[in-house]
């Protein structure tokens, strides 16, 4: 422990990094340099930083990184279709490799010799953020406090934090009714109140969308402009990455778009109950893969259904800066080449329909597809493809 002389903390200004920032003082009697980041939490962030100087911090770290959060890392993300077991849009696992990223640098910038977060040990933050830090850095120390302290409940969280005249809010007293966390993309619900997967979740948990039953009583329409897999225009309107998501789940949001119940495989090996809130992001998914529908031919949409499940996982497990996620992101952008034009999507009490689509490079042939009579294809050419495609089981049938 003497070891270590600087530790940069990934910290909220709550009270679990607060416990955490006063533990490192004591225990590695070490300097902390303090990292708050907004990617859209939905919270004030600046009081982070009253609170880090009144416990001693010289070096605090506080920056937006909304822009760079959608840009860099939601939007690659989406042009793989990415969804994790079929459901979950991987809102929470997304954001871990930026933290991380921009640790390591603050980490660099300011000499320390180590890094530490505030993921407990049995979930999957401590496994994204810990292989984000040493894909990164694979020198840099790593200090996980939940993984070497006894303070294993809240209760004693809390006494631990009141001898050191910590404050501690009014609310964080009894035990929370779940875990939750946000960023610009997702809010997600989990343990306590949610650890029965069979009792339904609270309505009054949700923040970000109505309840589809309260939602207005008619639809409303928008258009998603597409430019090489990337979106960039609402209803006509060029908006940065960041405005374009969080003007997109104002809307979902209200008609009760972007809600998922599921229990999933948590990469340490146990199963999890979560509840997700993404509403911008499960219109965006809709859009995408309808914009694709009139650009991707049969076999190259095929490939890439096959390889994202694959690459779902591997954001899931925090291997975001991985060799084979780099090659995977890689085919994904060349895929995404002619992915460009309009889709309108339809928003109604709860459901994100996709109701029409258009592109300059859409190979969709109405000459050819059409029921009425065309000269852009013979019927006849069926007959000897038919034929062709039915030799194998014609002689299989036969041998039996």
């Amino acid at each position: 422990m003497s070891k270590v002389k600087k530790v940069v903390l990934a910290y909220s200004g709550g009270l679990d990094t607060s416990v955490i920032l006063r533990w490192l003082q004591e225990v590695y009697e070490c300097e902390v340099v303090t990292f708050t980041a907004d990617i859209g939490q939905g919270e004030e962030i600046e009081p982070a930083r009253a609170l880090a100087k009144a416990m001693g911090i010289k070096e605090i770290y506080i920056e937006d990184l909304k822009e760079e959060f959608v840009k860099n890392y939601v939007f690659p993300m989406f042009k793989a279709s990415a969804i994790y077991e079929g459901t979950y849009l991987l809102g929470t696992a997304i954001a871990r490799p930026l933290i991380a990223k921009r640790q390591i640098e603050i980490a660099k910038e300011t000499s320390a010799d180590s890094v530490s977060h505030g993921a407990t040990g049995k979930g999957n933050d401590q496994v994204r953020f810990e292989l984000g830090y040493l894909g990164l850095n694979p020198d840099i120390n790593i200090i996980a406090p939940w993984r070497e302290w006894d303070l294993d409940s809240r209760t004693k969280l809390i006494e631990w934090a009141e001898k050191r005249n910590i404050t501690v809010p009014k609310d964080k007293r009894g035990e929370p009714p779940y875990s939750t966390d946000a960023n610009l993309l997702h809010t997600s619900y989990e343990g306590k109140a949610l650890e029965d997967p069979w009792v339904s979740a609270d309505e009054e948990m949700f923040t970000r969308t109505v309840s589809p039953e309260l939602a207005p009583d008619e639809a409303e329409e928008i258009v998603i402009e597409f430019e090489e897999g990337t979106p960039i225009a609402v209803n006509g309107k060029r908006l940065s990455p960041a405005k374009l998501l969080e003007g997109l789940n104002i809307r979902a949001g209200k008609h009760g778009v972007g809600r998922v119940d599921i229990v999933e495989n948590r990469f340490v090996g146990m199963k999890s109950r979560g509840v997700y809130e993404t509403p911008g992001g499960t219109i965006l998914h809709v859009a995408h893969r309808g914009i694709e529908q009139l650009i991707l031919d049969g076999p190259s949409m095929l490939l890439r259904d096959e390889i994202m499940p694959k690459y779902a996982s591997l954001i899931y497990n925090g291997l975001w800066f991985s060799p084979e996620r780099e090659m995977l992101q890689a085919m994904i952008d060349k895929s995404q080449k002619n992915v460009t034009g309009d889709v309108k999507i339809k928003l109604f009490k709860g459901s994100c329909s996709l109701v029409g689509r258009r592109s300059p490079k859409s190979i969709y042939n109405e000459g050819i597809v059409t029921f009425e009579a065309s000269n852009s294809y013979d019927q006849k050419d069926a007959d000897g493809f038919i034929k062709l495609n039915a030799l194998r089981l014609k002689q299989r049938k036969r041998i039996k």
